[in-house]
């Protein structure tokens, strides 16, 4: 993923995309709509841009595909970015939160394939094992609507608390009906999950957060989240009408590959499952 450049939320709302880690400059004019030139994702710089870098080093250039991949630290500017042009399609999310994006938002972001899924765990510097946790702990979440949910759902399906019934992909930590331990829930952004370990007794990590950090989900994580019939799969997205894209055809279909797979399983050893 190194031949990327990571962008901000804020450069982009200023109306240019200034690349993060190099002095590059990028305007609307770099993502190509009429199916010529490069294609340009963004992506999560774990493991999204690591896999995106594997296709473009590995496989791209025999499938006859100009694959451009640019690094975003956060879970909204790379479907802005999609949605006004600056980039031809996104890597680094799931349907729920998508769902909820373009309702929020206005945006007509669509997925083409889903790829792989990043088991959300519950981490702790403190505690080996989550029925460890003390009376009182402070347990970080993400604060986005979905991953809140998702991550008060793990920890309701280890026991530590009760949600209301049907809540589903919307829960917040009102929709706690027990709570024995008695957790302070702290909404923090996703991004900083991983950074607030040593300030809280626990943390929901996301799994792109936690491999970037060191962590390593399948070995580390008290509790993991099960992939079975996950709803969560990571999938590559366009904006719609840009589907038939001959290029975006060309990376759903190596991301697909046999190659990719074994990419995926070799290198993150469970903590990334491919999902196809």
């Amino acid at each position: 993923m190194r031949n990327t450049a990571k962008l901000t939320t804020a450069v982009l709302a200023a109306g240019a995309l200034t690349l993060g880690l190099t002095a590059c400059g990028s305007d609307k004019d770099s993502a190509s709509s009429d199916g010529n030139g490069p294609l340009v994702v963004a992506a999560s710089p774990t493991p999204h841009a690591e896999i995106l870098t594997f296709v473009k080093d590995k496989l791209a250039k025999k499938a006859g595909l100009d694959l451009e991949v640019k690094e975003f630290t956060d879970y909204i500017t790379p479907n802005t970015a999609t949605e006004d042009g600056s980039v031809d399609a996104n890597y680094f999310q799931n349907q729920p939160y998508l769902d909820d994006f373009n309702k929020k938002r206005g945006t007509h972001i669509v997925p083409v394939v889903t790829v792989h899924l990043e088991p959300l765990g519950l981490y702790s510097h403190k505690v080996k094992k989550a029925d460890a946790l003390k009376s009182g702990a402070t347990v970080a979440i993400p604060n986005d609507a979905v991953n809140e949910a998702r991550a008060l759902k793990l920890l309701a399906a280890k026991g530590l608390i009760t949600l209301k019934d049907g809540v589903g992909t919307e829960a917040t930590p009102q929709d706690i009906t027990e709570n024995p331990k008695k957790l302070t829930f702290k909404e923090v952004e996703a991004a900083q999950t991983a950074r607030s370990l040593d300030d809280v007794d626990a943390a929901v990590i996301n799994g792109n957060y936690a491999i970037s950090s060191g962590i390593k989900p399948a070995k580390e994580a008290l509790v993991l989240e099960s992939a079975k019939n996950s709803p969560y799969g990571n999938f590559l997205a366009v904006k719609e009408g840009d589907e038939k894209d001959p290029r975006v055809k060309k990376l759903a279909k190596l991301l697909t590959s046999p190659e990719v797979k074994k990419f995926i399983e070799d290198k993150y050893q469970g903590s990334v499952i491919p999902s196809f």
